[in-house]
């Protein structure tokens, strides 16, 4: 990436020519008599070639008279929408996919036992002075007279150049008064690949507990725009390191470090997580996939066991995270539903391919396998073909020569026997049909025995076979086909009049 200040009145130009939305609010703010700037990540987004669509002006004056005016002179094509108790103004503007967001120049105070700020009118600089990072805290403004003037009060483009996270006030003032902004660094550390500075760091770590106080939904926001990142992992690791992981995930703190019982110690868990994730967000978008990936050893910490014959043990790490998944999206307000349920089913299944490839491939094995993950098998095997790590070359040279070979087998089978989204081919209700049954233990008997067949290989996927196949079972359960029934009844009755 080119350095951000190089050329930058020319990216502000180009900027204004491919949005003509900011001279005419400069335009309409000169009728009003006031003073204002295009302010925050709109700025920041031009000196890193980045597009937005969100617009957020300050006016030093009244940011809901100047929206009202704007929207007036864009006409039906634009949506005002004001929010009075914020002092904040948004004109949305759909054939352009833009939203411009309006405020007027204020300054804050903090109690600290609320985020919730005692807002003041205030000057441009004030308004400057309250924001989060100097990256965020420069202002191009939009009057006619300075058209495209840059206002940089605390070094902000000096620190795009260099890649630095920092506040432009005391640290330790900063994040204690909004403890949000502790998350918007690493995030922005994490998006940008930029450093926090270590002054910067330090703060975040007295004042990790403050994070208590925010609430949990705004804290999901920062994650999910973390996890959307090319390199997620580094985000982790900072929150890691500044103490805000215990605080925000403690069963991910929890796997860090390494236990050694005599002088044999297992692998840092978190590390490897970190790599899985990484190697996970390189393969794909998918952020419940990337989600999987962080969570599929989030039990180990409470199956860790030492074995005096084997070593270290996770016994069913997996079953137990794929419990835990429903309760950390609780604590985190992640979405429950739907996504919840697709990472607790790669994190309970992330084995199942690594023990084909360590075992003797058997077809029943694979075929048991496509048939759980059903339209996941696809995300599990690139799971947990991430999972295998190893300092060992030849060990994972070895390890994705055979998970290469259980791909394969697995696509000659599904090929064959229409495995992944099995439906029985004789389902509940024709069992019930044919022996004129309700709903009872036999049939879910039957139903299991014939899927447990087909699985097995030992019936074709199809419904003569495994109508055939059901015939026998019944029998031994002491149920007779209705047609048979009928027959041997005709047969008494002739008995019984000759």
């Amino acid at each position: 990436m080119s350095n951000p200040s190089e050329g930058y009145k020319d990216k502000i130009n180009a900027a204004l020519a491919r949005h003509p939305e900011l001279a005419l609010v400069g335009a309409v703010a000169d009728r009003l008599g006031l003073e204002c700037y295009v302010v925050g990540g709109f700025v920041r987004d031009i000196f890193l070639g980045r597009r937005s669509t969100d617009i957020d002006f300050v006016a030093v004056g009244s940011g809901i008279e100047l929206a009202r005016a704007v929207a007036r002179e864009l006409g039906r094509k634009a949506h005002l929408s004001v929010f009075k108790s914020y002092g904040t103004a948004q004109v949305t503007l759909r054939s352009r996919g833009l939203e411009l967001e309006f405020v007027g120049a204020r300054r804050e105070s903090y109690r600290r036992d609320s985020r919730n700020p005692i807002v003041e009118d205030g000057t441009l600089a004030d308004d400057i002075a309250r924001r989060d990072f100097t990256v965020n805290a420069m202002a191009v403004c939009v009057n006619a007279d300075r058209l495209g003037e840059l206002v940089d009060l605390y070094d902000g483009l000096a620190d795009l150049d260099a890649g630095i996270i920092r506040t432009p006030l005391d640290p330790d003032i900063t994040f204690s008064d909004d403890p949000l902004r502790m998350m918007r660094a690493v995030r922005f550390a994490t998006r940008f690949d930029f450093t926090i500075l270590p002054a910067t760091l330090e703060a975040i770590k007295r004042n990790a507990d403050r994070i208590d106080i925010i609430a949990r939904e705004r804290i999901a926001t920062e994650l999910m725009k973390m996890m959307e990142s090319d390199r997620p992992s580094q985000g982790w690791r900072i929150l890691a390191r500044t103490g805000l992981l215990k605080h925000i995930l403690p069963e991910l703190d929890a796997m860090r470090g390494v236990s050694t019982v005599n002088g044999r110690g297992h692998k840092d868990n978190f590390l490897h997580t970190m790599e899985v994730l990484d190697n996970v967000a390189s393969r794909t978008d998918n952020v419940w996939l990337r989600w999987g990936a962080l969570l599929h050893d989030i039990a180990k910490p409470v199956t860790r066991r030492w074995d005096d014959k084997l070593g270290w043990t996770f016994h069913n790490h997996n079953f137990i995270g794929a419990k835990m998944v429903p309760r950390i999206f609780r604590n985190l307000r992640l979405p429950q539903g739907e996504p919840a349920k697709y990472v607790a089913k790669l994190v309970e299944l992330h084995m199942r391919p690594i023990a084909l490839v360590e075992d003797e491939v058997t077809d029943s094995a694979v075929r048991r396998l496509v048939h759980e993950a059903g339209d996941e098998l696809e995300d599990l095997m690139l799971l947990c073909r991430a999972d295998i790590t190893s300092k060992n070359a030849e060990k994972v040279r070895r390890l994705l020569e055979n998970f290469d070979h259980v791909r394969a087998k697995m696509e000659e089978l599904e090929a064959r026997d229409h495995i992944r989204n099995y439906q029985p081919p004789v389902d509940g209700n024709e069992i019930m049909t044919v022996f004129g049954l309700g709903q009872c233990r036999e049939v879910g008997i039957i139903k299991n025995a014939i899927k447990d067949a087909i699985l097995d290989g030992r019936v074709a996927n199809d419904h003569d076979a495994a109508f055939q196949f059901m015939l026998p079972i019944a029998e031994s359960l002491g149920l007779t086909p209705l047609a048979n029934q009928s027959a041997s009844h005709a047969t008494d009755t002739e008995n019984a009049l000759s």
